[in-house]
């Protein structure tokens, strides 16, 4: 069976997997990825709206067919952004994790070298995954930092069993991308570290200092409900009006 033109066009790529809520997606979310896919030279981002959170039994405040359509929209002309229904919600309703959903992008490019694209907030939950200390092996961390945030305050997020060494140029690939610790030929500063299992299997985990743009969705959803401005693009803002979303809360 031959793959698709999309699938075929990632072999041997780079390839960052960006999931989460998108509820609403912002400027934010795009401000991230802009910043990762220079530091990194990632040919794709993939955007995945989430369908079930594992810790969040709430869910999402917008349906799945409606972030998917904003995120769409968001991203639209948005050069090597596309999104992703790896995370779509399941028939059976169980809950999405991200590890499955690395290992099946892995079959699909195997040739790929996979990247997982995380906020601070997230990476701080990140212990509380499931299969937390296998997803590092899935895909390398990309973390988009807090402002002022140094590789060596993150080792209380890394999941347990994983150690984080930050001795220059230990990262696997690391210097093979042609970057190094501070500004990049691209613009945004990137660190590069190594994770190491209690196998003593090591996998590179990089930071993007400084970039983290403190967006709260909840606080966008409530300027939406109030009319006031908010950080959106505007073809979701637009979405949000046509639709009547975040209206009532």
């Amino acid at each position: 069976m031959c793959a698709s033109p999309r699938v075929a066009s990632l072999v041997g790529s780079r390839v960052a997997f960006f999931g989460g809520s998108f509820d609403p997606p912002h400027l934010g979310h795009l401000a991230v990825a802009r910043a990762a896919q220079a530091a990194l030279r990632l040919d794709r981002i993939l955007f995945a709206p989430v369908g079930a959170q594992p810790l969040k039994p709430d869910g999402a405040t917008a349906s799945f067919p409606d972030r998917a359509a904003m995120t769409r929209q968001a991203i639209e002309g948005e050069p090597g952004f596309e999104l992703s229904l790896l995370d779509a919600p399941r028939p059976d309703g169980s809950p999405n994790y991200t590890l499955e959903s690395l290992h099946t992008l892995r079959s699909e490019l195997p040739e790929a070298e996979l990247f997982l694209l995380l906020g601070a907030d997230s990476l701080a939950q990140l212990r509380n995954w499931h299969g937390a200390a296998e997803i590092p092996f899935a895909a390398s961390l990309v973390v988009a930092s807090r402002p002022g945030q140094s590789l060596d305050n993150l080792t209380s997020m890394i999941p347990e069993g994983l150690s984080l060494s930050t001795a220059p140029g230990e990262a696997p690939g690391y210097a093979s991308s042609g970057h190094a610790s501070g500004e990049t030929a691209a613009g945004p500063e990137l660190l590069a570290a190594t994770l190491t299992n209690a196998a003593g299997e090591t996998a590179p985990f990089y930071l993007l200092p400084g970039l983290y743009v403190d967006i709260s969705a909840s606080q966008i959803r409530a300027q939406t409900r109030a009319g006031a401005p908010s950080p959106l693009p505007p073809a979701v803002a637009e979405y949000i009006r046509r639709h009547q979303l975040y209206q009532h809360l």
